[in-house]
């Protein structure tokens, strides 16, 4: 009906925090969301609530990469790095769970969590409009919010078991300020031989920077540590369709050129899929 809430939104009402004012909680009025003081934020027909309402973000899928993450997402090649990341979420979550998805996307590790949580709330951030639709049905417990993770979250202090950062910007304090003392961050980036198949193939495409680990543990140290760390490393078969899509969704779509990939004998059928997956707790 409209000017009903979601109900996975409406569960994580007591999570947010005004944006404008920081410190008020954010109420429902008429198919929005209301602080005390009056500003108001706009829930999108779609699902998601829009706080950020005059803002520009910093970053963020387009309309394609979102549409492109969708589909491959959904072939399950990247299954086993879900599977690795819920495990870590759900290794110390007490239930039932609090979990914060910082640079959501389309919600798709935020959904295997909360499958592998069955008493478990999420609330998935992200800048990208498209990304939102999807994040906002990617799982019945799960609600989306417009935000950019590199300002202050809209979040209350200490109000998350777990945040997950999947392939995602970062904001270390912000992570700190919003875990409970006994939380859980999830960390998930490429290594350098992540889709070396493809980068060979596709000189473009955007490399994984060598200090990009040393530059991840020197902004995390001053609040967590490390409590476990998990490589995954696979083959993935990719047909012509799943290995476009695979490019698509990444910031390399911006840089591989059209005529570089209409030209089906460059594309692998198969890709090394490597990642580092880390837990950290707070200090």
């Amino acid at each position: 009906m409209p000017g009903l809430l979601p109900p996975a939104l409406t569960r994580c009402l007591d999570l947010l925090r005004c944006p404008a004012c920081r410190t008020r909680r954010l109420c429902p009025d008429r198919g929005a969301l209301r602080c005390p003081a009056g500003h108001a934020f706009d829930i999108a027909r779609h699902g998601y609530a829009g706080l950020l309402a005059g803002s520009r973000a910093t970053s963020g899928d387009d309309a394609a990469m979102a549409r492109a993450r969708e589909r491959f997402l959904s072939t399950g090649s990247y299954a086993p790095v879900r599977d690795v990341v819920t495990r870590l979420a759900a290794g110390s979550a007490p239930e039932p769970a609090t979990v914060v998805d910082a640079g959501c996307g389309t919600g798709y590790y935020l959904a295997g969590v909360l499958d592998r949580l069955p008493g478990a709330r999420g609330l998935g951030l992200d800048t990208s409009v498209r990304a939102l639709r999807a994040a906002a049905r990617a799982h019945d417990r799960a609600a989306a919010a417009a935000w950019d993770v590199f300002r202050p979250f809209p979040l209350g202090t200490a109000v998350a078991d777990v945040v997950l950062d999947v392939f995602a910007p970062r904001n270390p304090a912000e992570f700190h300020r919003v875990l409970r003392p006994t939380g859980r961050l999830v960390v998930v980036r490429p290594t350098g031989r992540h889709l070396s198949e493809l980068r060979a193939r596709l000189p473009t495409m955007v490399t994984v920077d060598p200090a990009k680990e040393q530059r991840l543990h020197r902004s995390l140290d001053p609040f967590f540590t490390v409590a476990a760390t998990e490589p995954v490393e696979y083959l993935a078969t990719l047909a012509r369709e799943e290995a476009l899509g695979l490019v698509a969704m990444t910031p390399s779509a911006h840089h591989v050129s059209r005529a570089e990939l209409d030209d089906g004998g460059r594309l692998p059928d198969r890709v090394t899929v490597s990642v580092l997956a880390t837990a950290y707790r707070p200090r």
